[in-house]
């Protein structure tokens, strides 16, 4: 038997204990009964929220780190909202609004935005700069990342 997930959920930041063949299957959290997956980037805004999810997280984490003046950031936008549909439940896909949390952004020396980051147990494991315009090549930017 597959050992459980830890996946946290993306409204109450409570770490849930989900057998892998579950995922598919809409699970909630324990404590919010919400959806664990919504098929919708979540949005992270202080260092608290970023690390529960990063460091608790079973499945990998992709982080868009944003800010809303930012031309290519909107221009980005839709694709990633369309990747995030695809890439969940085996991905959770965050976004950080680096002028909401400029410590998240000075943290992982995010010099240039847009910039995706993916983390796998706690760890970064690769980063984009620039927009990505097309939800396709987004999820193969992740998928060859994670093989």
């Amino acid at each position: 038997m597959n050992e459980p997930l830890h996946i946290v959920c993306p409204h109450c930041h409570t770490t849930n204990r989900v057998q892998p063949d579950d995922l598919d299957k809409t699970p909630g959290c324990g404590k919010c009964h919400q959806r664990l997956f919504t098929g919708h980037p979540v949005a992270l805004d202080d260092e608290a929220g970023f690390d529960r999810q990063v460091a608790r997280s079973g499945i990998p984490v992709l982080v868009d780190f944003w800010a809303p003046w930012c031309g290519p950031c909107r221009a980005m936008a839709p694709a990633y909202e369309q990747a995030a549909a695809e890439l969940e439940p085996r991905v959770r896909v965050a976004k950080v609004n680096t002028e909401a949390a400029p410590a998240l952004g000075a943290r992982y020396n995010i010099r240039s935005i847009p910039t995706l980051a993916l983390f796998a147990g706690g760890r970064e494991l690769a980063r984009q700069s620039g927009a990505l315009t097309h939800p396709a090549q987004i999820v193969q930017w992740v998928r060859t990342h994670l093989r």
